[in-house]
């Protein structure tokens, strides 16, 4: 299915052929917001919630399921390796 409208990517979840997903290990993450700016699909979301490192950004990027494809970019442009993509079902 194409894409047609600019700005409607939201209404296609591609998350559904997903083989790997990623997870960020909290006691990694600095809250640099990198896998934010390279993610393709806008699937890392930033949550307001106390970062175990940064302590006083009270930001968090989490990933949204429904539309992360799994591509990895996220895990491979984080400078502090806080990111792995774990292998969907396990």
């Amino acid at each position: 299915m194409a894409v047609l409208t600019p700005g409607s990517a939201r209404l296609y979840e591609t998350g559904g052929w997903r083989s790997f997903y990623p997870k960020t290990d909290e006691s990694r993450c600095i809250a640099c917001g990198m896998c934010w700016i390279f993610c393709p699909d806008a699937c890392r979301v930033l949550t307001p919630r106390l970062n175990p490192i940064v302590g006083l950004t009270p930001n968090f990027y989490d990933f949204e399921p429904k539309y992360c494809k799994g591509c990895g970019i996220c895990a491979q442009e984080c400078p502090t390796s806080a990111i792995r993509m774990i292998e969907e079902g396990k």
